[in-house]
């Protein structure tokens, strides 16, 4: 028998199920037992008694790139190591590192490296990778390198995959250039998602992608033609193609609040994903940056390129459930799909996004207020907050 953990006292959330008023019962990293009342010993226990406690899925960020001085582009073993050490302390249990667009060295030492990690007990697990870019549209490039972006390649991709270790799990593309829905075609046949981002798409075009398989958008509303109503563009789509899953940054600066509300009215909690974009410089003080070899000034909210663009943030997963929260008073069961739930069920992974029996210990634990009180991952207490 592995370690066991016994919390008890505690409010159990899901995002379908109503919550539960009761104890939870880990040992070796899996959830073994929750009910009203558990009476069994365990190498550790806690009571939350008098505390408000609330238990949720650990959150799941499939969409940054850094945070502590580490960048998964460092294409270091100490890099991800890095990451996977400081994403506890907003309650991020697991991660898809993510990368840039950049030369084919750069990215192909990204991807080799990220195959020969493992974490360890004590960080967030890397799921996988996002390949944010080089198959993306120079006209919505943001802070993404133009000289390095390329056309879609399936032969490029599968160079990448290979070395990667079959870890890429999502991929974003602009549909609308040369080749990308015959690539859209075949990478979601081998079970990659196809990410519509950073393009210029008409939204027939977005219509021809989803056809073609792609399930996803890349931070919604950023780098992506606006809504018109003779030419709805790719946001349009995004909201009017039901199948497509969105991801947002509730930071209140990639997107306005009202739009984040309506975004939250139109796709629902079902389909909608909370990342950070985050880069190296969260969690540091502000001052100047590398990202991708570009500078990046940090202020403490945002992160810009000299010319004012945006380049990533500085969130944390647990201000951006506090905004959406604030924004458009979703319940708790739609915060746990929006920041647990549906990434799992989008990487298709049985043993994450839920408090289920035989799903991997990954627990976050917040208070009324979604302050992150404890993080555990994969049945090990990872972060606590210092004054509990």
């Amino acid at each position: 028998m592995g370690e066991t953990l016994l919390i008890s006292n505690v409010t159990i959330a899901d995002s379908e199920n109503a919550s539960i008023f009761g104890d939870i019962y880990i040992e070796d990293g899996k959830i073994k037992e929750v009910s009203a009342s558990i009476k069994r010993e365990a190498d550790n226990q806690l009571d939350a008694t008098g505390k408000d406690w609330i238990i949720v899925p650990g959150f799941i960020d499939i969409h940054i790139h850094g945070s502590s001085g580490f960048d998964a582009m460092d294409a270091t073993p100490q890099a991800l190591d890095g990451l996977a050490s400081a994403l506890p302390r907003e309650g991020t249990t697991s991660f898809l590192a993510t990368t840039m667009t950049q030369s084919d060295e750069a990215i192909s030492a990204t991807l080799h490296n990220a195959s020969l990690f493992n974490a360890g007990k004590k960080q967030a697990e890397m799921l996988g990778v996002h390949l944010e870019g080089p198959f993306i549209s120079p006209k919505r490039a943001g802070a993404q390198p133009i000289e390095h972006i390329q056309l879609p390649s399936t032969s490029l991709f599968k160079k990448w995959q290979e070395l990667s270790g079959n870890r890429i799990k999502i991929v974003t593309v602009a549909p609308e250039m040369d080749n990308a829905l015959a690539f859209i075609e075949e990478v979601s046949e081998d079970g990659v998602i196809a990410s519509l981002g950073h393009t210029d798409a008409t939204s027939e075009v977005v219509r021809k992608a989803v056809k073609a398989g792609a399930s996803h958008v890349t931070h919604l509303y950023n780098q992506m033609s606006p809504f018109h109503h003779r030419e709805p563009g790719a946001i349009g789509a995004a909201f009017s193609e039901d199948f497509l899953t969105v991801e947002l940054i509730v930071d209140l600066i990639h997107s306005h609040p009202k739009s984040i509300e309506l975004a939250f009215r139109q796709k629902n909690a079902s389909r909608i994903i909370l990342i950070t974009d985050a880069i190296r410089a969260k969690g540091l003080a502000p001052g100047s940056y590398d990202l991708g070899g570009q500078d990046v000034e940090v202020s403490h909210i945002d992160a810009r390129l000299h010319d004012g663009t945006l380049a990533g943030s500085i969130l944390t997963m647990e201000t951006a459930v506090k905004n959406m929260k604030a924004v458009t008073n979703c319940t708790l069961s739609e915060l746990v799909a929006m920041t647990s739930a549906n990434a799992a069920a989008q990487l298709e992974l049985s043993n994450k996004g839920k408090i289920e029996l035989g799903r991997d210990a990954d627990i976050t634990i917040i208070d009324k207020d979604w302050n992150v009180q404890m993080t555990i991952c994969r049945g090990t207490i990872v972060y606590k907050k210092e004054d509990i």
